[in-house]
Order: structure tokens, then sequence, then C-alpha cells
């Protein structure tokens, strides 16, 4: 049987389990003026399913810059790592974030090579934590 398409009651059910957040960056959907995306985890096109475990909410750059990649290298040790994996990994073992909640800093090689494959500090989502983070709106619960 080939594998399925994400239905609407799947996009449902992973927009729910990420409470409205990207699994990468922690954007709001509510304060995004792109839509966000399930994104396949271990995709599609390297053999990965269209099953809940395997799939997360991304906003459209996380999602744009992780395309179908699953390794990166760490910055530090230069070393190829896998790239955090929603379903598997706890975010804060991974990451941090700075004094004012603008910027988001890898604390192991993955988190590392999370943040820059995925771009998570890129300048419109440090401009957006900026302004959400004084009014108590960033970061997410």
């Amino acid at each position: 049987m080939p594998d399925q398409r994400v239905t609407n009651q799947i996009r449902q059910q992973v927009g729910d389990r990420a409470k409205g957040c990207c699994e990468y960056c922690l954007s709001q959907v509510q304060f995004s003026p792109q839509a966000f995306s399930v994104e396949h985890i271990y995709p599609r096109s390297a053999g990965g399913k269209t099953q809940l475990d395997n799939l997360a909410l991304a906003c459209a750059g996380c999602n744009g810059h992780k395309y179908n990649k699953t390794q990166a290298f760490d910055p530090i040790t230069n070393e190829l790592v896998a790239l955090f994996h929603p379903r598997q990994q706890q975010w804060a073992e991974h990451f941090t974030w700075n004094k004012d909640c603008t910027v988001i800093i890898g604390l192991t090689p993955t988190g590392r090579a999370t943040v820059e494959v995925l771009r998570l500090n890129r300048p419109a989502l440090q401009n957006l934590r900026e302004v959400l983070y004084p009014v108590g709106k960033h970061p997410p619960e």
C-alpha cells in the first residue's frame, strides 16, 4: 500500500500535539504571517512514513531550511550528527534561550547543528521574539 498523504485529521493531531508551535524554533502559529506545515522528520524521499511518530509541525522557515536533511555538522566539533528529532528528543535537552529569549542556543552537538542548519535565529524571528517577550507572549509555555 502506498504511503498516505497528510490528511486533515493527521494535520489537526500534529497541530494539537505541538500546541500551535513550530517544533524546532518554537514560533507560534498565531503570530505567523505564513501557514505552518506538517513535515516528515525522516523525509519521504528517504523512506520516511506518514505516521504520527514521524511528523512535526514546522514553520515555513524551518521546514524550508530542513528540507530533506536529517544530519548536519556540529559547528564546534565538526562532527556529523543527527538533527533534532521532536518525537524522540526533548527540546530543552538540546536548546536553551539567551537571557532575553531572542536567541536559541544549542546545548549539544545535535542542538548546535540544528540551530545552524534550520537557521533557528533568523533575523525576523529574533525581531518577533523581541516584541513578544516583554508582553509575556514568548517563549511559549
